[in-house]
């Protein structure tokens, strides 16, 4: 079960629950992995309602990766993700929330 106050989000997927967190090593991973701009670029995407498909697969590969998960993205493509699309972009802000929040605010 994850724990929000220490930033992590659940997630199923293929019917087997993961536990997903924004690592520092996982936000650099993030960074890297973003075709254009910065973490900052990404939240104003996700705040403006611009974001992208490949925005969520990164964000959730990225958290996923932070909670210990071994996969790439090319896996990721071949799940189901719980909730499908929308629930997964849902995760994705999630995870940007809990990253960046104060602890007292998760």
């Amino acid at each position: 079960m994850a724990n929000p106050y220490a930033g992590e989000v659940s997630l199923t997927l293929d019917g087997v629950p993961y536990v997903a967190k924004l690592t520092l090593g996982a936000l650099a991973e993030l960074e890297a992995a973003l075709e254009s701009g910065s973490l900052v670029d990404l939240i104003r995407r996700f705040e403006g309602e611009q974001v992208s498909t490949r925005d969520v697969l990164a964000l959730i590969v990225a958290g996923l990766r932070g909670g210990g998960w071994q996969g790439t993205a090319a896996d990721l493509l071949r799940v189901e993700i719980g909730g499908g699309p929308l629930v997964a972009a849902q995760i994705a802000a999630q995870l940007l929330a809990r990253a960046f929040a104060p602890a007292g605010a998760r």
